[in-house]
């Protein structure tokens, strides 16, 4: 796992009335602060990222469809320099992901609908200054490819 990643394992508790799901509580271990929740979806086989932050942490939530989230650690001197984690999340797999800053990430939805993923970051976006770095998903020196792996 790269260095200061973490992932939540969540528990969906079903009953005859639907379900629910604990996603982030402030007594977590991985809690820092809040930011701002927001929703962001991806149609299937789009990929969003790469992108990162140099303050924000993320903590992703995957609630609808499925998706294909990537990291990238590119941060000089860490650790885990050069690592990819790749985590395969939504509703067959209910799992937070917490991306620490300067860690590139994006994500691929790999289901037949649209997919959804609620992000609660520690910080707010500020439109005239956004803590929000792109480079291109297919056009860099990632060395990770986005193409689906049949066999």
């Amino acid at each position: 796992m790269i260095d200061g990643v973490k992932t939540k394992q969540l528990k969906v508790i079903p009953d005859e009335r639907g379900r629910l799901m604990e996603m982030l509580r402030s007594d977590d271990e991985l809690f820092i602060k809040f930011g701002q929740v927001y929703l962001t979806t991806a149609y299937p086989g789009v990929v969003k990222g790469w992108h990162y932050h140099r303050k924000q942490y993320d903590n992703m939530v995957v609630v609808k469809g499925m998706m294909k989230i990537v990291l990238y650690d590119n941060r000089q001197g860490s650790k885990t320099y050069g690592e990819i984690n790749e985590f395969f999340v939504g509703e067959h797999k209910p799992m937070l992901i917490h991306i620490p800053p300067l860690i590139l990430h994006g994500f691929k939805c790999i289901s037949e609908h649209e997919a959804m993923v609620i992000n609660c970051p520690t910080e707010v976006y500020h439109y005239h200054d956004p803590d929000e770095f792109r480079v291109d998903p297919h056009q860099n020196d990632i060395p990770y490819d986005w193409t689906r792996r049949d066999g």
